[in-house]
């Protein structure tokens, strides 16, 4: 099972952009590409997943325990021809002093050998002495190749090997020349979202164009073929629930709402639950569902279309006035308000959430958070939560204003920001709407009490 982790020396090293190219090349020479990516991200994984056409999954070390993260690599990197595991920022930053949440404690968990990208501007001989701290920093690291950035041509990578190859034992994997073709739009969150480009498929291309010319794939190949088999990981034992009525639960997916991850997906699937899709832009009207599922996305970007289909709003308030199951998620938070507004832009949402949401030029909430459920939690006697403090992100410029007094929450924040400081997840019938981004993982299987809930409300309206 070939397998290797691709970081860089600090962030914005381009090995986003990279991996996105490495995926598609190596998938278009016929490889079946399993990617990967570190930490809770959804933008990412959307390109990779689109790059490799392969879903794209999430491991975290805070979220998930690592009997988990060596399961999940192992489950989806079965039947595949090599892995990309994409870490984040720097090889050796994170949370902690001791690194056990790094990009590092990844590639030693799962013995893959790394692949550095290093933006190499304006660099020559100060290249060495770089890889040979960052060789010389952990020992169990196999930092077992370098891929360069951002040349200035062909004169500057002469030197550049010329220095790698007299001062360190490390393979030159690739050299990239600075290219805006390599670019990708940014906004507020990151990269644009491959959902939301519509030339996301002719630019995953030319990026792939790009790298496969200065990038040895065979190269790459060999060093991903020294990894070690995986060991058969411990089973992790699951109480799965299995529904006991067919259940359709509606999920709004389009270019303004994308942020799902596929393991839960997958996870709400296996239930035998069906998800029916909704595009709230487009569709007129509401299909048959017994509950609905509203992810994160960027709803400030389609602030006139998600206004001008009032017939879909308006359907979507009703059945949540007439006790529809619902579990929305910062986006959906957005959406279910009375108004969203950002810059110039003002437009009328759902208006079943009794306040307005105001977009604003700082982060309102960002990173991990921990959550403790109140004893009004909707799910709460559904399965509890087998931990105290649910481990979750959130990343929102928006913030609530005037919201009801009289509404409850169905968390206290005890890390992060929240709807106010001190508290997510707005209650209000049988809808959970909060800014925190869930995980479905071994402390926190939220998919499966949902599920439970929306069996339980369907039956009683039976």
């Amino acid at each position: 099972m070939p397998h290797f982790l691709i970081s860089a020396a600090h962030k914005s090293s381009g090995k986003t952009t990279l991996s996105i190219g490495l995926c598609a090349a190596l998938a278009e020479s016929g490889s079946i590409v399993q990617p990967f990516k570190k930490g809770p991200d959804y933008i990412d994984p959307m390109w990779l997943s689109k790059a490799a056409n392969r879903s794209c999954h999430n491991l975290d070390f805070y979220t998930m325990q690592e009997s988990e993260i060596t399961e999940t690599v192992s489950r989806y990197s079965k039947d595949t021809d090599i892995t990309l595991i994409e870490g984040n920022k720097g090889l050796y930053d994170g949370l902690d002093l001791d690194g056990s949440n790094s990009n590092a404690a990844l590639a030693s968990l799962l013995k893959a050998p790394v692949i550095l990208v290093l933006d190499a501007r304006g660099m020559t001989r100060g290249i060495a002495p770089l890889i040979l701290g960052y060789q010389a920093f952990d020992d169990d690291i196999n930092i077992a190749g370098v891929i360069l950035n951002q040349l200035g041509g062909s004169r500057h990578e002469s030197k550049l090997h010329a220095v790698i190859e007299h001062y360190t034992d490390v393979k030159v994997i690739g050299s990239v020349y600075k290219n805006p073709a390599l670019s990708i739009d940014e906004r507020h969150l990151g990269l644009m979202p491959s959902n939301e480009d519509d030339s996301a498929d002719v630019k995953i291309r030319q990026i792939r164009d790009i790298i496969k010319d200065q990038v040895d794939l065979d190269l790459l190949r060999s060093v991903a073929s020294t990894a070690p088999v995986f060991p058969e990981p411990e089973v992790i034992k699951q109480e799965s629930i299995q529904i006991t009525t067919p259940l359709k639960i509606g999920i709004v997916e389009n270019d303004a709402f994308g942020f799902y991850y596929p393991d839960d997906l997958d996870a709400i699937r296996a239930s035998g639950a069906e998800l029916v899709s909704i595009d709230n832009i487009r569709d007129k009207t509401l299909p048959e569902i017994d509950a609905l599922f509203i992810g994160g996305g960027f709803p400030e970007t389609r602030i006139n279309e998600l206004e001008a289909n009032q017939s879909i709003r308006t359907q979507i308030r009703q059945a949540l006035e007439n006790g529809l199951p619902c579990y929305a998620e910062c986006g959906g938070l957005m959406y279910l308000s009375r108004s969203l507004s950002w810059k110039d832009q003002n437009g009328e949402m759902v208006g079943f959430i009794p306040a307005d949401c105001v977009m604003h030029q700082a982060p309102q909430g960002r990173g991990y958070i921990k959550l403790e459920e109140t004893a009004h939690h909707p799910w709460k006697t559904y399965k509890p939560s087998p931990e105290p403090v649910i481990a979750g992100h959130e990343f929102h410029y928006s913030a609530l204003e005037n919201l009801d007094t009289n509404v409850k929450f169905a968390y206290q924040v005890k890390r992060g920001a929240g709807i106010n400081g001190t508290s997510d997840g707005i209650i209000i019938k049988n809808t959970l709407a909060c800014y925190a981004h869930l995980r479905d993982t071994a402390s926190n299987h939220w998919t499966q009490r949902f599920i439970q809930f929306i069996q339980n409300c369907k039956q009683n309206r039976n």
